[in-house]
């Protein structure tokens, strides 16, 4: 059923729809639990990177070379990590954002404009200040896009770490914020870190999406068909000089995310269902583990502080991210028809805006392809985006906190199903049946409290008749 449109003003973070709620429901468990793998394999790999007896096993591991030269795939193990698995990451991307645009809140322009311009925002004003950082200390301005994207599993597993009952429409900002993140990312990879174009190969990998998207129109089914063809376009994207990931959001956008009349699932809705847990679980975890091994010495930390790209990055990060997506959505609340929810204030959308400067697996991926060939740099990037996301992560950790008493007692309300139908009760209050269903309910109370009432009454009459007993003055002894 969809919602009638209104003129009135529309809410900033308002209720979410019930459909919407419970894909934001499901997608957030996931990437939840994605998120407290991720943490697990970053620390993994800063223990296997930085104990002395480990070290070697961990570069030797990482720059392991294997798949067929011929086709030009003989790559390292940290190499199929950051273009192989990421394209599971991406692929994944690709169909959310797909159905963000068709089903979701990029549908209506009103609703997407939010997400839209603080996403935009919140990627301008980090290569700003990166730009400006690194400009002022001299370095390089190579690394501008570092620090402009955001981590949703990483910061989620916050969120679950710290306990915190955000309200359903700040998280749902979260996940489409990042989705949007996520695009303008993948257009920046695609842009600016292409350096090299083989068009043969470039072309063939443009007639497999078409034959690929053929074959959904049809609605050919079967992975034995879709697997070996997504392989196959992956690889001809990868020796075209394009990055490999963009191969798997292009497939990501071209599942259908609408449903037809008599589908419970759309094919985009189960097919993600299906990839999400491997992006989550398996290939973010993976590529952190051979790209989070960085040294954390104290001179190396302490170098992050003084060295322009790295300062750039970190302050990007904690700064411009904050900033840019306040900023963003402030700016679509005061110069459109939109206002706060009554529920919320400015506050939790700064604290939100703050997490979303936990940059981790994008802003890793874009610091190698920022400075490839520069090994020294490159490592000292990662340990700045390691140091950013975990101070955004600390100060996102205070500022929720101190909120989050409010937010359990708005998550309380959303959760409340008195009627135990499976429904929160928010969304049944202009339901009839609802409020017939709670009738029955309180009028079953009320007997039960009659009933209660009357057997105590009762139970006073016997003792009051009983000698001795309560209501009877005796001067002598009983």
């Amino acid at each position: 059923m969809t919602a009638p449109r209104t003129t009135g003003p529309r809410r900033v973070f308002g209720r979410l729809s019930l459909p919407e709620r419970t894909f934001v429901a499901d997608a957030l468990r996931t990437e939840t639990v994605g998120g407290v793998l991720l943490l697990v394999a970053a620390v993994t790999a800063l223990v296997w990177a930085n104990v002395p007896a480990l070290h070697d096993s961990y570069e030797a591991v990482s720059h392991h070379h294997f798949g067929p030269r011929a086709l030009g795939l003989d790559l390292s193990v940290a190499h199929w990590a950051a273009d192989g698995l990421l394209a599971v990451f991406f692929f994944v991307a690709g169909i959310e954002l797909k159905r963000e645009l068709v089903a979701g809140d990029l549908r209506d322009p009103r609703a997407a404009a939010l997400p839209v311009v603080a996403a935009l925002c919140g990627m301008a004003v980090p290569a700003l200040v990166y730009t400006l950082t690194s400009a002022a200390g001299g370095g390089s301005p190579a690394g501008w896009a570092v620090p402009t994207a955001t981590d949703i599993a990483f910061a989620l597993a916050v969120l679950a770490v710290i306990g915190t009952s955000l309200p359903n429409a700040l998280r749902a900002f979260l996940l489409t914020l990042a989705v949007v993140d996520d695009l303008f990312a993948i257009l920046i990879i695609a842009l600016f870190f292409t350096e090299r174009l083989d068009l043969a190969a470039l072309g063939g990998a443009v007639a497999g999406l078409a034959v690929f998207w053929l074959l959904l129109r049809k609605g050919v089914r079967g992975w034995y068909v879709y697997v070996p063809l997504a392989l196959v376009v992956w690889a001809l994207m990868y020796n075209s000089g394009v990055h490999a990931t963009i191969a798997g959001v292009a497939m990501g956008l071209m599942l259908r995310c609408h449903r037809h009349e008599g589908e419970a699932q759309s094919p985009g809705e189960r097919i993600e269902h299906l990839v999400r847990p491997l992006s989550a679980g398996l290939a973010v975890p993976l590529f952190a583990l051979f790209s989070a091994g960085v040294s954390v010495s104290g001179g190396a930390l302490g170098e992050v502080f003084t060295q322009p790209e790295t300062l750039g990055v970190v302050l990007g990060l904690v700064v411009g991210k904050a900033l840019g997506i306040f900023g963003g959505t402030w700016l679509t609340a005061r110069f459109t028809r939109a206002s706060l929810s009554d529920d919320l204030a400015w506050a939790d959308v700064f604290a939100v805006a703050t997490l979303a400067g936990i940059g981790f697996t994008v802003s890793l991926l874009i610091g190698e392809l920022a400075f490839e060939g520069d090994a020294a740099m490159t490592q000292e990037v990662k340990a700045a985006v390691l140091t950013g996301s975990l101070i955004a992560a600390a100060l996102a950790t205070v500022l929720l906190k101190l909120r989050n008493v409010k937010y359990r007692r708005l998550w309380e309300a959303e959760e409340r199903d008195e009627d135990l139908d499976g429904v929160p009760d928010v969304y049944e209050e202009d339901d009839p049946a609802y409020h017939l269903r709670m009738a029955q309910i309180h009028d079953r109370k009320a007997a039960e409290h009659r009933r209660i009432a009357e057997e105590k009454a009762a139970e006073r009459r016997r003792l009051a008749e009983v000698p001795g007993g309560a209501g009877e003055d005796h001067d002598g002894p009983a």
